[in-house]
């Protein structure tokens, strides 16, 4: 027996009828429309050149440390708790000593006016909108007072790298002081620098050459030409000698005999806290510990030095044992979605850090680019609190977020 058609009446027909509003704004449109931080990473890879796009993306030689760190959060399982009053979620935090709406601070990322024209100012405002602490690179195109400035009452951290040239290092420690920085980054995995070959092939120089390659490029990414030709010079603000690659930079002016002795150096120098970022085995945790630090960052420079590293989110658990609450720990590299951000802290640490997934948003679309990205972030954060039953962060424990299988075993085993 057929099914019997009608003609539809048009009080059943006007409730399915919603013409969305008209948006003016093209970069709004493009925002709105990305879910994620991969949406957001494909508009970026859309909207600027192939070199600028491949620093942000790539990582050091054959890119290893960097799929497993990636990977290392797809073997996350969850097991959430049911019936469990979730109708408010509280996700912020102090992160070492700095208020944060998140457990998150937007990491230390060198040369950001070439991803956009209004580089760290940018990141600076939505980070202080979101109420989350922003950490300024010493490879930054903004100085330290200028971003200061754009961005009045933030919460700011500033990054180091230490010099071979000492007094310098400390001249720019003390601006950073005088400018209200409150929380000093020191990364130590830079003794020299890692081999990027997605940098190599394409010719990247600092500030970007005009060869035949760069020229060609022009014409498929007109607006990020003209922003960079007709806005202030693009170089590092802090480095008085920054021409060439980024690697002939690193070579030149960081110091690879940096020691134990250089750290205890800074503690004295510096007024407030401090936070040592590249840290990878237990013992060198213990280290930091017994120097008075006061936070460690388990990182692997986002994949970006040494190929084959270890897995931060591996290896956080055994240091998180190693220093057994008596300094904060924290975490970054491979960090693309909140729910990466709610499995570091249900494994102990005390919040992470992300640079790419930022750094795509504001390629995709500047400032409200890096809105967007923490609007993401924001949302996957709580949903994911929500859907584990926990209201707040003091709730999650390791058995909330189970690291399945760890080690190389288990990386050829996943499917």
């Amino acid at each position: 027996m057929s099914t019997r058609r009608r003609r539809p009446r048009w009080s059943e027909l006007r409730p399915l009828l919603q013409i969305e509003p008209p948006h003016l704004g093209s970069t709004r449109r493009r925002l709105e429309a990305a879910a994620s931080i991969d949406d957001l990473r494909r508009i970026a890879r859309r909207r600027t050149p192939r070199s600028v796009f491949d620093y942000v993306d790539g990582a050091a030689e054959q890119e290893i440390s960097l799929r497993r760190a990636r990977e290392a959060f797809s073997r996350i399982e969850f097991r959430p708790r049911v019936l469990r009053d979730v109708s408010e979620v509280d996700a912020s935090r102090l992160v070492v000593g700095s208020p944060s709406s998140l457990p998150l601070v937007l990491a230390p990322t060198g040369f950001t006016r070439m991803m956009h024209h209004e580089g760290e100012r940018a990141v600076a405002r939505a980070a202080a909108r979101a109420q989350i602490p922003y950490a300024l690179s010493t490879m930054g195109t903004v100085s330290v007072e200028e971003v200061a400035a754009a961005a009045p009452g933030s919460e700011l951290w500033f990054q180091l790298y230490l010099w071979k040239d000492r007094a310098a290092s400390l001249e720019l420690v003390q601006r950073a002081a005088a400018a209200g920085y409150r929380t000093l980054v020191l990364t130590v995995d830079t003794a020299v620098a890692g081999r990027r070959l997605r940098d190599v092939r394409n010719g990247l120089t600092i500030p970007p050459a005009l060869t035949v390659r760069t020229l060609a490029d022009m014409s498929l990414h007109p607006a990020w030409w003209i922003n960079l030709l007709t806005t202030e010079p693009l170089e590092f603000a802090s480095l008085r000698d920054s021409g060439g690659t980024v690697a002939d930079l690193v070579d030149r002016m960081f110091d690879p005999s940096a020691s134990i002795s250089d750290l205890a150096w800074i503690r004295d120098q510096w007024p407030g806290r401090i936070v040592v970022k590249g840290i990878q085995h237990p013992d060198d945790a213990v280290a930091m510990v017994d120097l008075g630090i006061d936070g460690i960052i388990v990182s692997n420079h986002g994949g970006r030095q040494l190929d084959r590293a270890a897995t931060p989110l591996e290896v956080l658990p055994d240091i998180v044992a190693a220093v057994a609450g008596r300094i904060e720990v924290l975490l970054d590299t491979g960090i693309t979605d909140g729910a990466d951000i709610v499995a570091a802290v249900a494994n102990g640490a005390t919040g992470c850090l992300v640079g790419r997934a930022y750094l795509y948003g504001l390629m995709a679309g500047g400032e409200a680019g890096v809105d967007r990205t923490l609007s993401i972030l924001r949302d996957q954060v709580t949903r994911t609190m929500r859907l584990l039953g926990v209201s707040s962060l003091d709730e999650l424990t390791p058995e909330h977020a189970v690291i399945a299988g760890s080690g190389p075993r288990a990386r050829a085993q996943t499917p």
